[in-house]
């Protein structure tokens, strides 16, 4: 399998030595009982639109600090560069189908990310507290970079196929 390049820089919107997988399952834990709680007082649906919108707008933010750190600005070769923030420890297993300044297609054939939540009995809200980041991610980044993908391991999908691209 290819996997993305390491950065040559670390983003100072990430903190050093932490992956992103235990990022994200730190924030899992809490909004774990985030969501219990407003599930029992609000009902699901309500709970869950709630954990959606928190998470999007995180993820937003988060991209925000990504795309200030980026050398030169935010493009999808920045983009590409940090990608190795997500799969670190074999957090995701990719397998690049095209790599080029306009375009980013990959499949991720095995996602830790997923597993870790249905670990922790948040398989139900999984896809909201991670694969619902990514679309999100391009909002706060650039609003040049889309996102294409009709599937993920996350709701049962053999694969998640990922296609980046970026408006010139």
């Amino acid at each position: 399998m290819t996997q993305a390049p390491q950065p040559a820089v670390q983003s100072s919107a990430h903190p050093d030595g932490l992956s992103m997988l235990e990022k994200r399952t730190i924030e899992a834990e809490i909004l774990k009982e985030v969501y219990e709680t407003l599930k029992a007082s609000h009902g699901e649906e309500v709970a869950k639109k709630t954990i959606a919108e928190s998470v999007r707008r995180s993820a937003i933010e988060q991209a925000r600090a990504f795309a200030a750190a980026a050398p030169g600005g935010p493009s999808l070769k920045a983009f590409q560069d940090v990608m190795p923030l997500w799969t670190k420890g074999g957090a995701l297993e990719i397998e690049i189908k095209e790599q080029t300044d306009s375009s980013f297609t990959f499949n991720v054939v095995r996602c830790r990310y997923a597993e870790t939540y249905k670990a922790m009995g948040l398989g139900e809200i999984g896809h909201l507290l991670s694969c619902n980041r990514d679309g999100a991610f391009c909002e706060g980044y650039d609003p040049k970079l889309k996102l294409d993908r009709s599937q993920t391991i996350m709701q049962g999908a053999s694969h998640c196929d990922f296609k980046y691209s970026y408006e010139k």
